[in-house]
């Protein structure tokens, strides 16, 4: 029997992502949005605090063990921009097209040396709401930001994020590639082992 697992976010494309890479797994992960769980105030100022609070709030509301992520894009050039603001960048609601023209403005006259940037994924995984050591994990994407959009596939700064060891912008990889060297990728795959322990303890 698979173990059900409440994914605190209602963004379709990260909830795409995170069951296409979790379906080997025992795993059924289930949308907060069936639960009614409205979204997290995202109050904190890390990726790890936000992570948490959206990972508590899910598990309270299900009543089943919950993943969150909190994920964000560090530019060198902006001082770590947008980062925690990532999502909301260009201010709410929150629009993946906006965030990207403001991010291509503020870097308008930034040389391609200097456009230096990383995606970060910090993926927790709470068994309850008053877990008081949730299981953490940290994925981090290198590349560069381009100086135009490209590509069809994936969501957020995806069509600017260029990776240079492949000559592509994200969003122009097959989901299946982009599934394997992404910053939640590479979370999930740490992150995985240690809850299939916590669930193998509790058999």
């Amino acid at each position: 029997m698979k173990q059900r697992i409440v994914l605190a976010s209602g963004n379709k494309g990260k909830i795409a992502e995170i069951q296409a890479i979790l379906q080997q797994q025992a795993i059924e992960v289930i949308s907060q949005s069936q639960f009614k769980v409205t979204e997290a105030d995202e109050s904190g100022s890390t990726f790890v605090e936000n992570a948490i609070i959206k990972a508590r709030h899910a598990a309270e509301i299900s009543q089943l063990p919950a993943i969150a992520d909190d994920s964000g894009l560090e530019v060198d050039a902006l001082n770590g921009q947008p980062g925690v603001h990532s999502a909301r960048y260009a201010g709410l609601p929150s629009d993946d097209q906006r965030n990207t023209d403001k991010l291509l403005q503020a870097l308008a006259d930034v040389n391609e040396a200097q456009r230096s940037a990383r995606f970060h994924c910090v993926m927790v995984f709470m068994a309850h709401a008053k877990d008081p050591s949730p299981l953490i994990a940290h994925g981090v994407w290198e590349g560069r930001i381009a100086f135009e959009k490209s590509g069809n596939n994936g969501f957020g700064y995806d069509p600017v994020f260029y990776i240079p060891q492949l000559n592509s912008v994200s969003a122009a990889l097959e989901p299946a590639i982009k599934n394997q060297l992404s910053h939640r990728a590479q979370a999930l795959k740490q992150l995985m082992p240690q809850i299939s322990n916590y669930f193998n303890k509790q058999a």
